[in-house]
């Protein structure tokens, strides 16, 4: 089973333009993540894959290595399914390029339920925590799963689910934490299959996979990352690193 881990690096950003070659600790952001996932040695290889030459050159002059994509991407699903449609892989594991702060852990677990799935039943796997804090549960930045009996995800919503009438039933809160491991077979499917109602109305594109029938496999983790999405993440991440 070849795994390798791609790393989708966007230069723009909404809230935090060029924060990927933001300075951590004498290195950029994104060489941080990039050299963070090699070290795992969990991956056959690693790629970095940008629309933009800055970030490219910042991979290459270190020595790693970096794809350019070609088209524009509406997500970080495609930017990946484009840069991997004719390598020789199984698993495709999408590191995020603002979370220079690797959980080798969960990515472990992940590999390994890979290995144990000799039939071939789960097309994703990615990762959830429980979340207690009410502001946390209503936030619609947080994106919260459901998932069956199996630990399969049911649906992912900005919305809090599930919707507590009776307020007398015990339920527990998971908000999904974005580190998707790919099928290669469902990545470029994904790729090709066009956007549907759910994707579109809640602007999540694991609801895509759902909709069209794939299985995500969910792990529970505990690990809490430090994502960069603003000026004050990268302070926090900077006193975190020294």
């Amino acid at each position: 089973m070849k795994v390798i881990a791609v790393i989708p690096a966007r230069y723009a950003s909404t809230r935090f333009p060029a924060k990927l070659m933001q300075d951590l600790g004498g290195k950029s952001v994104i060489l941080r993540t990039y050299e963070a996932t090699l070290q795992t040695g969990l991956f056959q290889d690693v790629f970095v894959v940008t629309d933009s030459d800055l970030i490219y050159d910042e991979i290459t002059t270190h020595h790693g290595k970096a794809i350019m994509s070609v088209k524009n991407h509406e997500s970080g699903s495609d930017r990946i399914a484009e840069a991997v449609e004719h390598m020789d892989v199984d698993i495709v594991v999408n590191v995020q390029g603002d979370e220079p702060f690797i959980d080798k852990d969960s990515l472990e677990k992940i590999i390994e339920l890979y290995g144990a799935d000799t039939e071939k039943k789960i097309d994703l796997v990615s990762l959830m925590r429980e979340i207690t804090d009410e502001n946390d549960i209503q936030n619609p930045n947080n994106v919260k799963v459901i998932t069956d009996q199996n630990g399969f995800a049911l649906y992912f919503s900005r919305s809090v689910i599930p919707y507590k009438r009776d307020k007398e039933v015990a339920v527990k809160y998971f908000q999904h934490i974005g580190v998707y491991a790919f099928r290669k077979e469902a990545l470029m499917d994904f790729y090709r299959l066009p956007m549907c109602t759910l994707e579109a109305a809640e602007k999540l594109e694991q609801l895509r996979y759902l909709e069209y029938g794939k299985k995500i496999r969910m792990i529970q983790t505990s690990h809490v990352g430090i994502g960069i999405d603003t000026p004050e993440d990268l302070e926090r991440a900077r006193k975190f690193f020294s």
